[in-house]
């Protein structure tokens, strides 16, 4: 439908991408940016756009994965790193940022008594659950499936769909069985599964749900949850790789007003660098000193807290603890999930859009209930009651190609059916522009062939 125009629009991006698959596998170096019939090759960003090396602009909802708050190139951010890099990279030593920047993930989130840095989010949930197998002496973990933790051994089962069929190549059965998989937003699940399994030590989770809220999650479940972790003694584990510093500056945990046992953080963390953390409870990261007579992860990490990321943290959560931000981008999110849902409603199309603080969803063949024009951040309409299969189960690889091409030709740069916003989206002229996008994208996807 789009794809004759969309190889036309991006010729320099194709000619790219022949280049790209002599190097990578499917020619692409993370499998969220893969694209048929081939991905878009972007050269420069600011704010809540980015410019593709064919010279078409296009306002940007990919905003890093999820990690630019401040949206792209963030002037504070930028000098910040390049007063570190005249300084040195890497000194392999100690240094005043690092205790700077955990100072500020201290004062921002509820559970961080203490925290470890790390290189990525993948790292931290890692860090997390050896962690929390070392404190409880218990080898399991009860996780949710569609909720993504990395792509580390322990966390691949049940993340990804179709969820009827656990097995994933290359974990062998023996890992894959110390992960104990459940259907989210079922508190007496939980508990039966807990009870019913004494080898299960944690408990993780993304806390507004799998897949950076493709099913929604929200306080009363997580309230729950703490209530029954507590009880039974499990370490519970928030994954706030995604949400940390975005639904508020102190994360879901705060929104909600739920702190877990731990935490991982990354993306916002590192102001769009590479890094990540695990914070939490001391006496669970306590585990990594070194104390006579006491069982020691032991933690290398080359990357771990390194001048660079920590300068671009540092920059980053200043800004995030005004407040201004997180409220600015949440804003945004609002604003477009109504005026898109007015849209469909008023040109009668079978879509709606979803989602919970800044980041939303659109979904293709919806034909329930409205959602309210007055919902909050966290009180919308959940489609289908959160039927896990229905909102975050296979999709339309067609269909979900097909829009991708539509938005890009219409000058948005979207994941999929999702949108991370950032605080430059509360922008009238960038979503004027997106729903515009939207609107001719989705008009032409409705009409006959």
């Amino acid at each position: 439908m789009f794809a004759d125009r969309y190889a036309a629009t991006f010729p320099k991006s194709r000619e790219r991408f022949a280049a790209a698959k002599d190097c990578f596998p499917n020619g692409v170096t993370h499998d969220i940016r893969t694209m048929s019939p081939f991905p878009v090759v972007v050269d420069r960003a600011c704010g809540a756009t980015k410019h593709s090396i064919d010279g078409v602009e296009l306002i940007d909802y990919f905003t890093g994965h999820g990690s630019l708050i401040l949206g792209h190139s963030p002037p504070d951010v930028v000098a910040a790193v390049q007063a570190q890099m005249a300084k040195g990279t890497h000194y392999g030593s100690s240094h005043e940022l690092e205790v700077e920047w955990a100072g500020w993930v201290k004062k921002l989130i509820p559970s961080a008594e203490k925290l470890r840095f790390t290189g990525s989010g993948t790292e931290a949930t890692l860090m997390g659950l050896r962690l929390a197998r070392i404190h409880t002496g218990k080898p399991k973990f009860l996780r949710f499936l569609g909720h993504f933790h990395g792509w580390h051994d322990a966390v691949t089962v049940g993340s990804d769909p179709p969820y009827e069929t656990l097995p994933v190549v290359g974990i062998p059965d023996e890992v894959a069985s110390l992960a104990v998989p459940v259907r989210p937003n079922d508190l007496n699940l939980v508990e039966d599964t807990l009870r019913k399994n004494d080898p299960i030590g944690a408990v993780i989770l993304e806390p507004t749900g799998g897949h950076w809220g493709g099913v929604p999650i929200r306080g009363e479940f997580l309230k729950g949850l703490r209530e029954i972790t507590t009880r039974l003694g499990r370490v519970l584990i928030f994954d706030e790789v995604i949400t940390g510093f975005r639904v508020s500056p102190g994360g879901a945990q705060a929104a909600y007003g739920v702190t877990p046992d731990l935490t991982s953080l990354a993306k916002i963390l590192a102001g769009g660098l590479p890094g990540g953390c695990l914070a939490g409870k001391a006496d669970i990261l306590a585990h990594i000193e070194f104390r006579p007579g006491k069982p020691r992860m032991r933690h290398p990490g080359t990357y771990n807290g390194n001048p660079l990321s920590a300068a671009a943290g540092v920059a980053t959560l200043k800004q995030v603890a005004t407040g201004e931000p997180t409220a600015s981008a949440n804003r945004a999110g609002r604003e477009l999930r109504n005026r898109l849902n007015a849209l469909f409603e008023q040109k009668n199309w079978p879509w709606v859009a979803y989602g919970d603080f800044s980041t939303l969803r659109v979904l293709p063949g919806y034909t329930g209930p409205r959602p309210r024009t007055d919902a909050g951040d966290h009180d919308g309409l959940v489609p289908y009651h959160g039927d896990l299969d229905k909102l975050d189960g296979v999709k339309d690889g067609n269909l979900v190609a097909a829009f991708r091409q539509g938005m890009l030709l219409n000058g948005v740069d979207c994941p999929g059916l999702g949108f991370w916003l950032s605080r430059c989206h509360a922008d009238e002229a960038v979503l004027t522009r997106t729903v515009a996008a939207v609107e001719a994208t989705v008009a032409e996807l409705q009409s006959p062939p």
